[in-house]
């Protein structure tokens, strides 16, 4: 099976050829260096969910349409029952299913993420634009927010500003399983 992100980057090559938009052009509409966009638009390395979500506020585009090439078509409600959430093939470690992709217009992004146990020196970190919410519902999970280190268990949840470099594990053997909404 293909990596995702080499799905993704044609997109947003495309995103980016219809806007008539040099590198540098939509990397200032987008709040990120030229070789940025260049590195995800090639196709050679995986793309955070932070940075499709810069994509679509910058550029009026869906998260759906650049991941998976199609646009929501809901606006009153949305349902997605157990387990069928939009799956978001974009990290090898991480479970991501979107729970609001058949919704038009949102303006929040909700998963349902399952992490991994790993070891702490394995955790590899993110940042990216708006905040984001935690709340845990299976498991234990370490956060790593900057030099802090927060621990989770179900009922628990956190609320951060995403641009905090953070990067999560699985703890005692077992994944770790929460809701994740990203503003």
């Amino acid at each position: 099976m293909q990596e995702a992100y080499k799905e993704i980057a044609p997109r947003l090559v495309g995103l980016r050829d219809a806007l008539d938009l040099s590198l540098e052009a939509f990397a200032a509409r987008v709040g990120v260096d030229a070789q940025t966009v260049q590195r995800y638009e090639s196709g050679e390395t995986e793309i955070p969910v932070g940075y499709l979500l810069q994509v679509a506020k910058a550029t009026g585009v869906e998260l759906n349409t650049l991941i998976a090439g199609s646009e929501s078509h809901l606006s009153s409600y949305s349902i997605v029952r157990d387990g069928k959430g939009l799956a978001v093939e974009r990290r090898k470690d991480y479970d991501y299913k979107n729970l609001a992709y058949r919704f038009k217009g949102r303006k929040m992004e909700p998963f349902k993420i399952m992490v991994p146990p790993k070891k702490k020196e394995d955790v590899t970190f993110t940042s990216h634009s708006g905040q984001e919410f935690i709340y845990m519902l299976e498991g234990r999970l370490e956060v790593s927010l900057g030099d802090k280190v927060e621990v989770l268990e179900p009922g628990d949840s956190l609320y951060f500003d995403s641009q905090t470099p953070h990067g999560l594990r699985g703890l005692d053997n077992k994944p770790a399983f929460f809701l994740d909404v990203i503003l």
